[in-house]
């Protein structure tokens, strides 16, 4: 037994590292990144998709870049969506106009091809109307090797803000109403909000239809336009006009107010308590020779000086 026997059992071999595994030649792969989503868009909304296109096989492979668009719609010959790809060819690829759902393209091993997937939701789109882009990216040495997105589309209607003269909202509303309905245009509702001057709202299928109807309308100033993407505004937008506040809103505990109603009106009184479901306030009369909570309803009273006001002068 040599010297070094007993030195060389306690050192231990490193394991060699393993060769990077790598497809066998000639193995074609692809991989097609597009963000699949459903979404819902007004006439005449674009929205736009960032693709890329990665050849992972070993070989230069042709890829063949298939579109198929499948419509579907609650009446019979629906309006077609716009549909263009930029980034296959020099100029934009206009799937709708052209008729063409193939093209083909070169790319080496580990190359890629950024693309961009343009959809418009043609003006003259019905409520439901739908609409399913399927891109697929196609190996042409080996068809098996491909992949697969799904964007989904449907048509919705867009809330607009019609601007006319202060005063003649009413008026200016039942005006669009009966012009609308004469020339069938698609309006599912019109909004007259007492608390704002010089808008009506009217939800309508199609913006621009809706403004060749407004633009003959005594007192009314035009349809206000939406920026970037945004056709029209968010149902959010208006929901303070749909859902009304509790008369209370607006009142904080320690505020001073007047009361304009009741057996007590005229005196002055401090907020003790705010009740919004039966939207009534507990207040104690500064007047009064007993402090006694007394609770009265909450467009009784008309807020003097805020709480918050009152602790600044002090």
């Amino acid at each position: 037994m040599g010297l070094l026997d007993d030195l060389s059992k306690g050192v231990e071999k490193k394991a060699e590292p393993k060769p990077e595994e790598r497809p066998p030649p000639g193995h074609p792969g692809i991989k097609l990144e597009l963000p699949e989503e459903k979404l819902a868009l007004t006439a005449g909304q674009v929205k736009e998709y960032p693709g890329l296109v990665t050849n992972t096989g070993t070989d230069d492979d042709t890829i063949r870049l298939k579109v198929d668009l499948l419509y579907g719609s609650e009446v019979p010959d629906p309006p077609e969506w716009g549909v263009k790809i930029s980034g296959v060819e020099d100029k934009p690829w206009d799937v709708t106009f052209t008729k063409v759902t193939e093209k083909e393209f070169v790319l080496i091993p580990e190359g890629q091809r950024e693309l961009t997937v343009q959809i418009t939701c043609p003006k003259g789109a019905r409520f439901g109307d739908r609409l399913n882009v399927v891109l697929s990216a196609i190996s042409k040495s080996d068809p098996t090797a491909s992949d697969v997105k799904t964007l989904s589309f449907t048509g919705r209607q867009a809330v607009l803000a019609v601007k006319c003269s202060i005063g003649h909202e009413r008026t200016v509303a039942d005006a669009i109403y009966a012009r609308a309905k004469a020339k069938d245009v698609g309006i599912f509702a019109i909004l007259v909000p007492a608390n704002l001057r010089g808008y009506v709202f009217v939800e309508s299928m199609n913006p621009d239809r809706l403004e060749e109807v407004v633009r003959g309308v005594r007192r009314a100033r035009g349809v206000v336009k939406g920026e970037g993407e945004k056709a029209g505004i968010s149902f959010a937008d208006i929901d303070l006009y749909l859902t009304p506040k509790p008369v209370v809103s607006g009142i904080m505990e320690g505020d001073i107010v007047e009361l304009v109603a009741g057996p007590f009106k005229g005196e002055k009184a401090r907020v003790q308590k705010i009740d919004e479901t039966k939207e009534e306030i507990t207040v104690e009369l500064f007047e009064a020779m007993v402090r006694i909570p007394v609770t009265v309803r909450g467009d009784h009273v008309r807020v003097l000086q805020k709480e918050k006001e009152e602790r600044k002068e002090m």
